[in-house]
């Protein structure tokens, strides 16, 4: 028998150092799976707690949704932690090295890899915008999205770095998230949950105001 798959949120709060030194923020790790596996999306601020939060399961895989500082800053000690491979989309590897400077890449991601824990099938969707190599993890079957930082509650991820494109994140909403079933949970990488329908009617709005 089977056993039942559930997603588990896990708050972590850290200090930026690199962008915005001093500045402190609070991400979400999401941890998905069962009592004896689990992947992890993000790794945030702190491995000690996430390494708790996760307990003595199987991680698969920590799930890296972009390179940014907050999501990544913890990637290695939790990754030792749980003995676990870390995966990110290549088009962010230079975000990663301004990180982890002397450290190997992570296991390139790509549009379409397939990952699967508790019963449960994550596909890999590019979602270029936020960053060059930001992605989500679309379970489609079970309803929801790890959304990382391309769409939150209220609208897109921010575009302000040069090498971001409010266009183009425009487009990988409406591509790779507004395309999936209205009822499906948006979990993003800060802040609250949404819905796909509660999203999808603000696009005129985001568009309009241009962030």
């Amino acid at each position: 028998m089977s056993e039942t798959p559930r997603i588990e949120l896990l708050r972590t709060q850290g200090t930026l150092w690199r962008e915005a030194e001093g500045f402190t923020i609070e991400n979400n790790v999401w941890i998905i799976g069962s009592d004896t596996e689990a992947i992890v999306i993000d790794a945030a601020h702190d491995a000690a707690e996430i390494a708790e939060a996760v307990g003595d399961r199987t991680v698969h895989g920590i799930l890296l949704t972009h390179g940014h500082e907050d999501h990544v800053n913890a990637a290695l000690e939790t990754a030792a932690k749980l003995d676990a491979p870390l995966f990110l989309h290549a088009a962010d590897d230079f975000l990663w090295r301004e990180i982890h400077a002397e450290a190997e890449s992570p296991i390139e991601l790509t549009h379409g890899d397939i990952f699967t824990v508790a019963g449960v099938t994550l596909e890999t969707r590019h979602t270029p915008g936020h960053t060059p190599g930001s992605v989500c993890f679309v379970a489609r079957d079970h309803g929801f999205v790890f959304s990382g930082d391309t769409l939150f509650q209220g609208g897109p991820g921010a575009t302000r770095w040069e090498y971001s494109n409010f266009g183009q994140i425009i487009t990988s909403i409406e591509e790779q998230i507004f395309s999936l079933d209205g009822q499906t949970q948006v979990l993003p990488g800060h802040g609250d949950p949404t819905t796909v329908a509660a999203e999808q009617v603000q696009l005129k709005a985001y568009i309009e105001r241009g962030w």
